[in-house]
């Protein structure tokens, strides 16, 4: 198999974003501070981003529809890092340490 098929083919791009996709949530589960768990929530962002941007590229009858999806991952995206990082800062102002197994009480 050369490279051009490989390059063509919708099953590595979805590989690649299941890859990417499985990772995510594995870092979310096993990571203990809050930025790991934020860096994989992006990681599951970025792996169905790929999906969709695969779809769009090999099966979409309308090329613009896929992207339009990436784009609003990409803006769930961005507001996710901008929230999740606000609220790390503000536990860590707390309870000065970013640990999610430290922060057990969250009272309002």
């Amino acid at each position: 198999m050369s490279i051009l098929t490989l390059y063509n083919s919708l099953q590595a791009y979805l590989l690649v974003g299941a890859l990417l996709f499985g990772m995510g949530v594995y870092g979310l589960i096993t990571r203990r501070t809050l930025i790991g768990m934020l860096i994989a929530g992006e990681m599951i962002l970025v792996g169905a981003s790929l999906n969709f941007m695969a779809f769009n590229r090999f099966t979409a009858p309308d090329p613009a529809t896929g992207q339009i999806f990436a784009l609003f991952i990409m803006a769930i995206a961005a507001a996710e890092a901008a929230i999740g990082l606000s609220i790390v800062i503000a536990i860590y102002r707390h309870y000065r340490s970013i640990d999610a197994q430290d922060v057990v009480k969250l009272k309002g």
